[in-house]
């Protein structure tokens, strides 16, 4: 499957700019599913910039 990196950077929400998986999502999800979190675009903005990207902090945001 040939990636859409260019597609993807419009939209990708994460702050952390020397990111090396930023555009590339199947390396980002990859990634921190590993690491037992979600990708920063699962969050909002605000969420996101906390680097809390835990199953926990989410939960514990959408059950605000």
């Amino acid at each position: 499957m040939e990636c859409k990196k260019d597609q993807n950077l419009e939209n990708c929400s994460c702050s952390y700019d020397p990111c090396p998986r930023k555009g590339n999502c199947c390396d980002c999800l990859a990634y921190h599913l590993r690491k037992r979190e979600l990708p920063g675009c699962c969050f909002s903005r605000e969420a996101e910039r906390t680097y809390d990207r835990s199953f926990e902090h989410f939960a514990r945001l959408v059950m605000k």
